[in-house]
């Protein structure tokens, strides 16, 4: 299957990046992929949230943007799915192109502006799930809304039902004006409104809070201070980076967020911060691109791990390869559970 996996992957570097992202989902619905399920043991089993997840490394937001391979991607190894983000409204997004790869990097540059289906239409796919996989959506709002923060609420009331948990998305970098949600007033705010809608849910479930890599020290201690009072069940650090620092290829200066391995410090050293000023659990996203960097994330703080960009470059079945590897390393190192080793080297990266 890898090598099949391989052909399939150089074929897709060779066309435009967002039709090749098209043509990959299509092919996980066609059959092609894992499809032995999610790997797991007693050192990978994670409860997160109250969530049970059969191993720790999920599928990032963004790769499903509209929940169209659910079914596909539960039989691959992820312990756990988030799908999105979902808008009220179906809105398409930003002009294209807006899909970049930095293949030298092993990077992405995207500016998307939050292109998706709309609440609507992707409840009614979530209410077809698969019963037994772990998913979440993430919460966005419509670039012209005159209240974004009502946006989020709004989808929480249409989708929650049907999803697992659901991650507040104030730090994408491409719709105007929404990472000024995250100062510690509209936050705040933002967060109430979000809480009362999960309050009457019938069955209310955990509400993460996506940040993004580019605050400073008083706005991460900002952060960590409405997130420990706002009820709210997780944090996810981080979302992409406006910086551009090192960066190689005709495309380095495109706008847009910045993901995958130029990331992977950045997002780190705001995860095991993040860490010392909250006991919520946090899911570091960034970067990550092998079981060593997984692991990495898990010693700075992180209780669990996403992905996506490198998929681009490793294929589904990356996602196995480091749960695997991730269970090796446990082993090695004398780690029972996967939770013993949350923290275990967070002053390499304080």
């Amino acid at each position: 299957m890898k090598a099949l996996e391989n052909i399939g992957l150089n074929a897709l570097r060779r066309i435009d990046p967002e039709v090749a992202h098209g043509l990959a989902l299509k092919a996980l619905n066609t059959g092609l992929g894992p499809r032995s399920g999610p790997v797991t043991s007693t050192r990978l089993r994670t409860h997160i949230a109250g969530l049970d997840l059969p191993n720790p490394v999920g599928l990032a937001a963004g790769f499903d943007k509209n929940a169209t391979a659910l079914g596909a991607l539960s039989k691959t190894g992820f312990g756990f799915l988030e799908v999105g983000a979902a808008t009220p409204r179906a809105q398409p997004g930003n002009p294209k192109p807006r899909l970049f790869r930095l293949a030298q990097d092993q990077a992405a540059i995207n500016r998307f502006g939050f292109n998706n289906d709309g609440m609507d239409t992707i409840a009614n796919r979530l209410a077809n799930r698969p019963p037994h996989a772990v998913i979440g959506l993430n919460l966005g709002a419509n670039k012209d809304s005159t209240d974004k923060a009502a946006d989020f609420a709004t989808v929480l009331t249409t989708c929650g039902p049907h999803v697992d948990f659901a991650t507040v998305n104030v730090s994408s970098p491409n719709t105007e004006k929404l990472r000024d949600l995250q100062g510690k007033a509209a936050l705040a705010a933002l967060l109430a409104g979000v809480m009362e809608a999960r309050e009457a849910l019938a069955n209310p479930i955990p509400v993460f809070l996506k940040i993004a890599p580019d605050l400073n020290d008083e706005e991460i201690n900002d952060v960590a201070e409405v997130a420990n009072t706002s009820g709210i069940a997780a944090i996810i650090a981080t979302n992409t980076t406006l910086d551009r620092d090192g960066l190689h290829g005709p495309h380095k200066a495109e706008m847009g967020g910045l993901s995958g391995q130029p990331l992977f410090e950045k997002s780190t050293r705001v995860l095991a911060q993040l860490a010392g000023l909250t006991s919520l659990p946090i899911i570091g996203v960034g970067g990550v691109g092998s079981a060593a960097q997984a692991y990495q994330k898990i010693r700075a703080g992180a209780s669990a791990v996403q992905l996506y960009t490198a998929l681009v470059y490793g294929g589904i079945s990356l996602a196995g390869e480091i749960a695997q590897g991730l269970d090796d390393l446990l082993r090695r190192d004398g780690f029972a559970h996967v939770a013993d080793a949350v923290g275990s080297g967070r002053s390499d990266w304080t």
